[in-house]
């Protein structure tokens, strides 16, 4: 064993006494450490305060029609509160406490809904048209000129609307509702058909050479179990709606009954309307004559698109079944004249027929919701455009301005939540100079965008 000097044993003596006591000093601090971070878990850990109040807004509205009733009811005050509205009552003193917004020059209406638009189309009245698009134009381009869509249609007093399909872009739609849902863009909220279904060799691009591989504006499907398969494809990327093509080829018979080529068979369709609803979503068909709505409605799709002709028997079961009819009456109108200067005569036949059918299903008790196919027209045209097209057909301007409202809550399956300005409801809601009851075409000057409780620049604002 070592031995050691006395005078290093009291050395090492007294550095042992220091080491302790920096041992005791250190030990002593970390228990007092250890209090301190006990105390702060126990307020991290500590019920947060009440939230902050939010405040109101209040919309001072010179008049209301609220989609409950018939009439537009006099001054009125909206008080609005995050995303939703809390109370409407006659009136035009704000003394409460919260902003006020002044439309009392205005009526205010619920935000309008249009259930047929395409977002990633910019007008195709000839076949020419719709191939530059999805031959020079990459996909990534059209997202973001549907981006500037999407603005537009919200400046426009459209705070909901149905995308039909991407016409060859892919899922983009999706991607575009999720960009708005996720308050990266301004827009409506949309539900979304994405690539859409048809038959092979039925759909744009068509008339290349065998040897050419062109893109395609649908997704081609055939058979029973081909066509299930495509459904789930497309609710898997994120479709909330199954669109179908059911019909091409028309020509008006002797009778004046608008003929067609029906695309799906009878078969083919009911899998894709068992399929899509058995997922609890919903089929629209593009389905402009006689074959096409039959075969469609006897599926059981949810709603018919254009609709130009429509037998008796077919909008029986039309009512019998709830089928909406979106008869997007001014594109017709809109392309007839070029298509029929491109080979296709019978699309200035159309619009008569089309007229009588739509009057004939006002007549059967057909729901009708409001669509416009914008996008079928160059979006610098005003959708709403659509609403006096309807009332020329046969519509009152109530009528026509409950299908963009009721009516198309209803169809999309929004009904607990918009359609209608009352206590509850999303804080969607547009102004117009005037009376729309009085001249429907007061719904092309929408005044004032809220959306969800916000307020979004409208097309039609005063300087």
């Amino acid at each position: 064993m070592t031995s050691f000097p006395p005078d290093c044993r009291l050395g090492v003596a007294a550095r042992a006494r220091g080491l302790r006591w920096v041992a005791a000093l250190a030990i002593a601090e970390l228990i007092v450490g250890l209090g301190g971070l006990g105390s702060a878990a126990a307020e991290a850990e500590a019920p947060p305060g009440p939230a902050p109040a939010v405040s109101s807004t209040w919309l001072r509205c010179g008049g209301l029609w609220d989609g409950r009733g018939g009439k537009t009811h006099g001054p009125t005050l909206i008080e609005v509160r995050a995303d939703r509205i809390v109370s409407v009552r006659p009136g035009s003193d704000a003394t409460q406490d919260g902003k006020v917004i002044d439309l009392s020059g205005l009526t205010c209406l619920p935000g309008l809904i249009d259930s047929h638009t395409h977002v990633l189309l910019q007008g195709d009245i000839t076949a020419a048209d719709y191939d530059e698009q999805l031959l020079k134009q990459s996909p990534e381009y059209r997202t973001i000129l549907a981006t500037m869509n999407a603005r537009r249609i919200l400046s426009w007093g459209f705070t909901s609307i149905r995308d039909l399909e991407t016409e060859g872009a892919g899922y983009a739609d999706v991607d575009v509702k999720n960009a708005i849902a996720r308050g990266i863009i301004p827009g409506p909220r949309m539900q979304v058909a994405t690539r859409s279904l048809d038959v092979t060799g039925a759909y744009p691009l068509l008339g290349y050479a065998p040897a050419v591989t062109v893109p395609k504006g649908v997704q081609e499907a055939d058979g029973a179990d081909g066509a299930r398969r495509a459904v789930r494809e497309q609710i898997y990327h994120g479709a909330d709606w199954i669109k179908v093509y059911s019909d091409r080829s028309y020509q008006v018979q002797p009778d004046g009954t608008l003929d067609d080529i029906p695309t799906f068979t009878l078969e083919e369709m009911r899998a894709i309307v068992d399929e899509t609803h058995r997922q609890r979503h919903k089929v629209a068909s593009h389905a402009m004559a006689l074959h096409g709505v039959h075969n469609s409605v006897e599926a059981g799709v949810d709603s018919i698109e254009h609709g130009n002709y429509i037998a008796d028997e077919d909008m029986r079961m039309m009512v019998q079944k709830g089928i909406y009819y979106v008869p997007t009456i001014f594109v017709g109108e809109y392309v007839a004249e070029g298509r029929a200067k491109a080979g296709a005569p019978v699309w200035k036949q159309m619009g008569e027929i089309h007229e009588k059918t739509f009057r004939r299903a006002l007549k059967a008790g057909v729901k009708i919701a409001f669509g416009t196919d914008v996008g079928g027209f160059d979006w610098h045209i005003n959708p709403a455009h659509e609403f006096g097209w309807m009332v020329k057909f046969g519509m009152t301007p109530e009528q026509a301005l409950r299908s963009a409202t009721v009516a198309g809550a209803e169809l999309l399956g929004w009904s607990d939540r918009l359609g209608t300005v009352e206590a509850g409801k999303l804080a969607d809601i547009v102004a117009v100079p005037g009376d729309p009851l009085e001249d429907i075409t007061r719904l092309e000057k929408v005044q004032f965008v809220m959306k969800e409780g916000v307020v979004y620049p409208a097309a039609d604002a005063a300087p």
